[in-house]
């Protein structure tokens, strides 16, 4: 008997030494011996601080949103709107009114309680000290707390963005009792997410390590870092070499030949909301304030054919609305490529071609390859084009200040089709029917109601040849055969981690 029951007690240590050492559940169900799994995750946008508040940089949001700072409304990776700190909310039927109610037992890293004070303490900071995200809450009127569990937000007018808004850094929830920060420190970023920050080199690497007190499920991996690389070689190399478990690099191309020359990697892409497209200068002393000069180019470029040439397409688009957008419709047969009807369109103006002079064509330098294929097919029907290849850093200042006919650009982000519903824009565009519709859709008290104006904002805007939105990019990630739980899309500008880890 003292044999056997030795026996029993030994077995049962090696079975539970062999169970940590397999990361194999031996708990009851419902609790689990959290793994102790390493993660690393290569990068090229590298942030230079932590301070989420005031670096308006994308890199601090991506490394930081979702991973240790939550936010009041929160996003799939579909660009749905899905419970965040708030598990519920409900709208008034004028769209004024916002009514939010907090899942119980939340608290922040430090085990300070997050509750409604702290909801309503956030807001006025970020408004008053105008940090980032602050002009997404400019319709702002009240902001009550009724009990800890419920937040009350009454606005000026109505704003149907204003929930999205509440999925990004305006919605970020600070810990009133900590106090608010900027001095950038990985001791400062007290958030309320599965991790805090460890460790933080500036241009190199922000180490994550799991959030013991996170009031929801523990993160898969017990450290994530994320290492910066300075262009998508260095990356692509070290994801070769095995230095990174996961990579993302922003050339989907440069993912396409590590997979070829190392077949044990994994590549998957997603979907993003950033777009590419030919921007018009639309000023009065351009060829293109004239909207049948703006079709005809819509007609001779291939823009579908072109959409499938490129390797960070996620598909043609034809629209300011991308596929993960409220109010997406295809648009892409408004101006089906047609040369012909271009030439018909430019016989029409006194002089043909040459009352279109030279276009300038202003090109970013990673881009030079479509910048001429497009050149040629305008070329095609008899348009003179002078290609002006530049870094994204002179492109941006020559749209900026005008200095383009036409220039082949991105834009980024959900909402960003606001642009062309305003009159005062980058793009000089203006057009009265543009603005009207998407003041209806601003208007709107509903997301269903918005999604609809959008759908017919677009259509209005694209039909106007206010730009040519050639395609949607896709984004990129390579990986381990031994990783599993990372996003795939938009992770080019959100990147929870949570569910990151390695077998």
């Amino acid at each position: 008997m003292i044999f056997v029951a030795t026996a029993v007690a030994l077995s049962a240590i090696v079975w539970v030494v062999w169970s940590l050492a397999t990361h194999r559940d031996i708990l009851p169900s419902g609790a689990s011996v959290h793994s102790q799994t390493t993660v690393s995750v290569g990068l090229t946008d590298a942030p230079q601080s932590l301070d989420i508040r005031t670096d308006d940089s994308p890199a601090v949001e991506r490394a930081l949103l979702g991973n240790v700072y939550e936010t009041l409304v929160s996003r799939d990776e579909h660009n749905q709107l899905v419970a965040g700190l708030a598990k519920r909310w409900t709208t008034s039927d004028d769209g004024l009114t916002y009514t939010f109610t907090l899942r119980s037992g939340l608290r922040f890293a430090n085990g300070d309680t997050l509750d409604s004070s702290d909801v309503v303490w956030s807001l006025q900071q970020i408004v008053r000290n105008k940090y980032v995200g602050a002009d997404d809450l400019a319709g702002l009127k009240s902001v009550t707390n009724p009990d800890a569990t419920t937040v009350t937000v009454t606005l000026a007018h109505t704003d149907p963005t204003l929930l999205r808004a509440l999925a990004g850094r305006a919605g970020i929830v600070y810990d009133q009792q900590a106090g608010m920060s900027t001095s950038g420190k990985a001791a400062d970023t007290v958030g309320s997410g599965p991790f805090t920050v460890s460790g933080f080199a500036a241009g190199k690497s922000v180490t994550l390590t799991r959030n013991e007190r996170y009031w929801g499920d523990a993160s898969a991996a017990a450290t994530v870092t994320l290492r910066y690389y300075g262009d998508d070689k260095a990356l692509v190399e070290a994801a070769r070499k095995g230095d990174v478990d996961v990579a993302m690099p922003a050339n989907a191309a440069a993912a396409a030949g590590l997979a070829k020359q190392d077949p044990s990697l994994t590549v998957a892409s997603g979907t993003s909301t950033s777009k590419v497209m030919l921007a018009f200068n639309n000023d009065d002393s351009s060829i293109f304030s004239d909207q049948q000069a703006r079709q005809t180019v819509r007609y001779a470029v291939d823009a579908k054919s072109i959409a499938a040439s490129q390797a960070d397409s996620a598909g043609a688009l034809g629209g300011p609305i991308s596929q993960l957008e409220p109010g997406y419709e295809d648009l892409t047969s408004l101006f089906p490529f047609d040369q012909g009807k271009a030439s018909q369109m430019i016989a029409y103006f006194a002089g043909g071609t040459s009352y279109f002079g030279v276009i300038n064509f202003v090109v970013p330098q990673d881009r030079a390859d479509l910048g001429n294929t497009i050149a040629d097919q305008l070329r095609a029907v008899g348009l003179s084009v002078n290609v002006q290849t530049v870094d994204d850093a002179t492109l941006d200042e020559r749209i900026a200040n005008g200095q383009y006919t036409m220039a082949l650009t991105t834009m980024d982000g959900t909402d960003d089709a606001a642009v062309f519903g305003s009159s005062d824009n980058r793009f000089h565009y203006t057009s009265g029917s543009a603005q009207e519709t998407y003041a209806k859709a601003m208007a709107a008290t509903n997301d269903d109601a918005y999604a609809a104006a959008m759908k017919t904002f677009a259509k209005t805007v694209s039909e106007d040849a206010a730009a040519d939105w050639l395609y949607t990019r896709k984004t990129t990630v390579v990986a381990t055969s031994r990783a599993s739980g990372y996003p795939t899309n938009l992770t080019d500008q959100y990147l929870p981690l949570g569910d990151l880890t390695i077998k």
